[in-house]
């Protein structure tokens, strides 16, 4: 017990005892006016210097210094519910307009002008070449740079078709669709050469693909005409599952889509229109794909969860499926052993 608590309770025993004389170790310095200034401490951006002046059992706030950057903004595409438009550029370092003259024209006289998005390849690096579907366009492949990230030389070129996104055509066959032309549109852009490895279609099982034709002109009857804005048509995408990421909505639905004056309270139209593309619906169809699936002769890999833009809806497994397919049909890395002949011409024996 202190002696201050011990003259305490003797004082309650005696009240006629006189108080005790102040103890000397509790003597109090005089108060002063004024508050004393805390010590100086260079900023040097450390957090050790903001908590040296706390003890061991103090519950202070340590602040954080500026170069800590707790409360910076995060990078990259925001992922919350926001509807707002990414650009192209956020996926793709170039984009091309090359126009294809016709037999007989000169490049001034082209009628068609192909538009593509372009991330090059990076030495010896394969091209992954993307063509979309129907109404759609290159921007479908936007969230595929996901291929960069595990083949980091990999190049990507997604151009549109005509009739879709901005590649533009003047001879009035913007919506001659055929199969063969739509090949040579796509030989006129990429010029793919005899090095072709390989070739892998991102779309629903073609057993359904037929029975989806039936209900096509019901899909799009109930389909807007419009949109008020440029969000909106991005939410309607969202909200009928026709994508299943936003983020993918986000980037590729503002290329389907053309701001239109003639319609103020819905200015915003279909750039193709799809009822229009009708009469090649059944052209489209893969006959000798369908007989290959039928004999097994390729690999099928299937995505359940997926809606019809598989690429779009899941862009991180499309990736790792089509870096594996490269890898499994690559040759280039292979070392053959010398053919006979060459030896036999060295003058060495077989």
């Amino acid at each position: 017990m202190s002696e201050l608590q011990k003259a305490w309770a003797k004082r309650k025993l005696d009240p006629m005892h006189p108080l005790p004389e102040p103890l000397n170790d509790l003597d109090e310095e005089p108060e002063h006016d004024q508050v004393p200034e805390l010590p100086d401490h260079p900023d040097d951006g450390d957090s050790s210097s903001a908590s040296s002046a706390s003890s061991a059992s103090s519950t202070g706030t340590v602040i954080p210094s500026p170069s800590q950057n707790l409360f910076a903004r995060p990078q990259g595409v925001s992922r919350g519910r926001t509807l707002e438009q990414i650009p192209w550029t956020t996926y793709f370092e170039r984009e091309l307009f090359l126009k294809q003259p016709g037999d007989g024209e000169a490049e001034a006289e082209a009628t068609v002008t192909y538009h593509a998005y372009l991330n090059s390849p990076v030495d010896k690096g394969p091209l992954f070449v993307m063509h979309h579907g129907a109404g759609s366009s290159g921007l479908v492949a936007a969230l595929s740079a996901e291929i960069r990230k595990r083949l980091p030389n990999a190049g990507i070129l997604s151009p549109d078709a005509r009739g879709h996104g901005s590649t533009s055509v003047t001879d009035g066959t913007g919506l001659d669709l055929k199969l063969d032309i739509l090949t040579a549109d796509l030989f006129n852009t990429g010029r793919l050469g005899a090095a072709l490895l390989g070739y892998g279609v991102l779309d629903v099982v073609e057993g359904s693909a037929m029975d989806a034709l039936q209900s096509m002109l019901t899909y799009l009857s109930t389909r807007p005409g419009g949109f008020v804005s440029l969000q909106s048509g991005i939410d309607w995408h969202i909200r009928s599952r026709t994508i299943r990421n936003s983020v993918s909505a986000r980037t590729s639905v503002p290329a389907l889509l053309v701001f239109d004056r003639a319609d103020p309270t819905r200015p915003w139209r279909w750039r193709t229109d799809l009822a229009a593309t009708q009469p090649f619906w059944e052209g489209w169809l893969d006959t000798e794909l369908t007989i290959g699936q039928m004999q097994g002769k390729y690999a099928l890999q299937v995505f359940p969860e997926a809606g019809h833009f598989i690429h779009e809806d899941l862009p991180e497994k499309t990736a790792l499926a089509v870096v594996d397919f490269y890898r499994r049909n690559d040759r280039s890395a292979l070392v053959l052993p010398p053919k006979v002949g060459d030896l036999l011409k060295q003058g060495k024996r077989v």
